[in-house]
């Protein structure tokens, strides 16, 4: 297949966002500090700062990832942009090409963004194809993921997303990445807020693209339940998170109560599509 300057500017551009061609560097001890105990937690929160003092930064050195496993997205990079991996940024691609070049109407949008890079990636596939008339949603807490709600979704019972401060990334930083890869414009529509809160009064009239990265079944309900009936007839409903139980679920009893039959389509691991 001949690559042309388009496809290769893309391809660059994900293997950039995913940190594909660099080896994982060694991790700052105080990245996962949250998730150790109390004692060990102060010592080394005391440790890093006595060193930072002198101008040193203590790292803890992590085996390194399979180049599956980066390409699967199946690890939490400290210095990509995106951890959804290259199939998954290779997905994305084409339900874009697609929606442009089969003409459906309708805007862009991924729900729960981390630090932004499939969104970036998303932006960059209009501006290459010079598609003016389309925006980019990001919506997201700015914050992390909400606490479960067993009561409304029992499913999401026990679920620990919310405990990771690592998932939870500024708006501000969102913001910089964007300016970093000059993609910062008035087509990027940001959604700040929880789902329930940001979603149900979205100002968007048609989809073309609607990517769930919510991890949780609340999370991924919600956006379903306010997003896809905006979804256009041959638009694609991309799903990141359908190798985790509750997002399967929350898909799965969606679908059923929509009844929506068209064929699910495997990604790799955990991602799926369809299209509408």
């Amino acid at each position: 297949m001949t690559m042309t300057p388009e496809k290769l500017y893309l391809d660059l551009l994900k293997k950039t966002l995913s940190f594909s061609f660099w080896p994982e560097p060694p991790v700052p001890i105080e990245t996962f500090n949250y998730m150790r105990p109390p004692f060990q937690k102060r010592l080394l929160s005391f440790l890093a700062r006595i060193f930072s003092n002198y101008g040193f930064e203590i790292v803890e050195r992590q085996s390194q990832p399979s180049p599956e496993d980066k390409e699967e997205g199946k690890i939490w990079p400290l210095n990509a942009l995106t951890m959804i991996g290259l199939k998954r940024l290779d997905n994305l691609q084409y339900a874009i090409e697609t929606v442009i070049e089969e003409k459906v109407p309708g805007d862009l949008i991924e729900t729960g963004v981390w630090r932004g890079g499939a969104c970036i990636f998303m932006r960059a596939v209009l501006k290459v194809y010079g598609i003016t008339g389309r925006r980019v949603f990001v919506a997201d807490s700015f914050q992390g993921l909400p606490e479960p709600d067993p009561e409304r979704y029992p499913a999401d019972q026990g679920d620990p997303h919310h405990t990771h401060e690592y998932l939870a990334v500024s708006l501000e930083e969102v913001r910089e990445n964007f300016k970093r890869f000059d993609m910062l414009d008035e087509q990027v529509t940001f959604l700040k807020g929880w789902f329930q809160d940001t979603l149900p009064s979205a100002p968007i009239d048609k989809l073309a693209v609607l990517r769930l990265d919510g991890d949780m079944y609340g999370s991924t309900m919600v956006a379903l339940e306010n997003l896809y009936p905006k979804l256009s007839k041959g638009g694609f409903c991309i799903v990141d998170d359908y190798g985790l139980t509750g997002c399967q679920k929350a898909v799965d009893d969606f679908r059923a109560r929509q009844g929506i039959d068209s064929k699910i389509h495997k990604i790799d691991w955990t991602g799926i599509y369809w299209r509408k």
